[in-house]
Formats: C-alpha cells, structure tokens, sequence
C-alpha cells in the first residue's frame, strides 16, 4: 500500500518516462484545442463525429476548464478585430510582454465580456452536459485530473498536472497568441501581423503556422508550403479516413500556367483569392528596388540617416495607406517626392490591393483594372515592376 501510495498504479518510471507522458498528456490538450476549438468550432473548417468531438470536450475540461462558447468566440473576434484596440490580445497593441506572460489573464478578461460573447459565440455547443457540467463546473474537471495524476504516477503526478495546467496559458496564450503576432516568417502579405513561428508545427499541434492561418481562417489544413509541417493536418486526415471528420474547406494552392497576353475573368479570380500570395511575392519582386532607391535617398537626404527612419520607409512601401497613422502618412509623401521609382512602386502596390477590396465594382470594371494595372507596370521603365506584372499574368 505504501509502495503504491509513493509510485501510483502506474508504478515507478525512469525520469525520461515522466517526461515522454508529459509530453504525450500535453500534447493531447494541444490537438484539442487546435483541432476541436480552433479548426471545428471557431473556424467550421472541419466537421466531427460525435466520438473525438464528446472526447476532446471532455479532456479541455480536465486539462484547462476552457468553456467552448467562450475560447470561441474570443478568437473569433480576434480575427474580426485584429491589430486593433478592440483585439482581445495583439501584442501590437499591447505589447509583446503583457500578451506572453499575461496571455492567460487576457483571457479571463475578454470571459467576462458578455458583448463578445452575445456577438461571436453563435453554432457552439449548448446541451445539457455542456450547461450543467462544461459551463458550471469549469474548475472542478482540473481538480479531478490532479487526482488522477497521483492517483497514476504518485506525488511525482503533481508535477505532471502542474506542466498540463501551464501548457496552454504558455503555448497557446503566450507563444500563439503573442510571438505568432511578433516575430517569425511570413508567407502571406495579410493586412495583420500573424506570423509563421516555424515551419514545423509539432510541438503546438501546427498552431506554429499562425501567418497561413490568417491569410486563410477556414481552411482545416495550416500548412502550406512544401517544407512546412501541421500535425493537426495529420490527425483530421487520419480521422476522415476512419469517417470520424469530414474536412470543408483547405487553403488554395496557387498554380500558374503561360502568360495571358490579355487579362480575362478567370485570371482575375485567380488573382483575387490568391490575393495575399499576390502581395508577397510583389513585396519580394520589388525588395532590391527599393533598397537601391532608399540607399540613394539616403545618400542625398542629411536628415535622412536615422536608421530607424529607413526601416520604416521600407516597412510603409508594403502597407496599405490605411494601416498608416496620419503623421506617417505624410512623412512617407515627403519621402516618395524624393524617388520616382518609390512612389511608382508604392502608388502599384496600393492600386494592385484596390482590385480586391472595391466590392462595390463590377467584375467588368475590375477586369479593366487589372488589364490597366499589367500595362501601367510594364510601360514603368522599371524592371522589377515588368517581371511581376508578367508573373501575375501566369496565375491560373
């Protein structure tokens, strides 16, 4: 009885044994959340049978006490309102420190809201298990997998429960919603700052591919180029396989095909839903451009030699004139009176994003758009310009 008191049922494991059911608990919780809270119930960008959607419920109610309704549709509004002052958690805004170490108070703050939950927590469960036991009883799920934790592996389960209990306040609140926002790649041009933290998402159930996720919300599969990895992908596509999810909808994969000499419908589509795929490749088509052309107003400007007023002129050229304050706004006129190739480069960049969000447009008149945007660029004298404008006649 004292040997199992000290032990557990499980009975004793070398040190690396804790460690690797640590990780496989931890991990556990992290596939819940990807998978049922973010790809199923936030995004809808998969369906799930009864069995692992009633399973995952159960396990966040043992591992975090997160209540569906509530993880829902804070991240809902976080893409409704995201790098804005009504953002849940933007580091942008806030700041990266405040959003990593205090991710998880964050959240509890924006659950206390009832506006986010009235406007944003619409299609998540509401029967009787998730009234009487999910919802009133958030707490009592974490008190019992510590139980459990003794109960299996002795005083050492404490430890074991601790790391369960700070996995997703750290990697999904912390590293997700805080680095996925600061620092990392990005392979899409979206309007907000999501970044890809790494192009391998293991450790956080493929939530590391947070700028794909972006560009594309609905999609159930995060990872997108060749070398990127989601494990999430892995698990829905081995659970559709046994007919226990039923995938909607997955990101598009932008194809190209020989240079249209003239603009057509079918290339605006294909310009339009690739559209951050657009605007990425613009940006690095025209990066060696404007580095020449920012080193020249460098060279000829005195005032101009803050390098921190460098870096954000190379960062304004890829923005949309909206995301700019007032006072860069006009600071970034000044400069572009200054090079002509900037401000063709910018001004190109601003009418190339214009074809997707004038909704009010007729396809006819963005046709036309497109067709005058191609000929302006490659009438600019400026190479970079010339070559994109031909690569974007290849989309398909």
């Amino acid at each position: 009885m004292t040997a199992t008191i000290a032990t557990g049922l499980i009975g004793h494991l070398p040190w690396w044994g804790y460690v690797l059911v640590t990780l496989a608990l931890t991990h556990i919780t992290i596939a819940a959340v990807t998978i049922y809270l973010h790809r199923h119930q936030a995004h809808r960008a998969l369906e799930l049978h009864a069995i692992p959607s009633h399973f995952f419920r159960f396990w966040l109610w043992l591992t975090t006490g997160m209540v569906t309704r509530q993880w829902a549709a804070i991240h809902r509004k976080h893409h409704a309102k995201c790098e804005t002052a009504e953002d849940p958690h933007s580091p942008q805004i806030l700041g990266i420190k405040k959003v990593f170490f205090e991710g998880a108070e964050l959240y509890r703050a924006a659950c206390k809201d009832q506006s986010i939950m009235d406007r944003y927590g619409s299609g998540t469960p509401e029967d009787w298990i998730e009234k009487n036991l999910y919802t009133r009883h958030t707490g009592k799920g974490i008190y019992l997998m510590m139980a459990i934790d003794l109960l299996l592996f002795g005083p050492i389960g404490l430890t074991i429960w601790a790391v369960q209990m700070a996995w997703i306040p750290v990697t999904a609140a912390g590293i997700v919603n805080g680095v996925g926002h600061y620092w990392g790649y990005r392979n899409f041009a979206c309007e907000d700052a999501s970044t890809n933290i790494s192009p391998w998402g293991i450790l956080i159930g493929g939530e590391e591919l947070h700028n794909n996720h972006h560009a594309y919300g609905s999609s159930a599969k995060l990872s997108n180029k060749w070398y990127e990895f989601d494990i999430g992908w892995l698990y829905i596509r081995s659970m559709e396989i046994m007919g226990l999810a039923k995938v909607k909808k997955v990101a598009p994969i932008a194809r190209f095909n020989l240079a249209k000499p003239v603009c057509d419908l079918e290339l605006l589509q294909a310009v339009i839903t690739h559209r951050y795929d657009v605007l990425t490749r613009y940006a690095r088509s025209v990066k060696a451009t404007c580095a020449i052309e920012v080193g020249k107003l460098q060279a000829s400007l005195p005032h101009f030699e803050d390098r921190g007023m460098v870096k954000k002129l190379k960062h304004w050229l890829h923005l949309d004139a909206t995301e700019l304050a007032d006072a860069d706004k006009l600071t970034l006129s000044e400069m572009l009176k200054q090079s002509r190739e900037l401000h063709i480069i910018y001004t190109m960049r601003q009418d190339l994003s214009a074809l997707w969000s004038r909704s009010s447009m007729s396809k006819e008149q963005l046709l036309k758009q497109l067709q005058e945007w191609c000929s302006r660029a490659e009438s600019s004298g400026i190479e970079a310009l010339q070559n994109f404008s031909r690569k974007l006649r290849c989309y398909a």
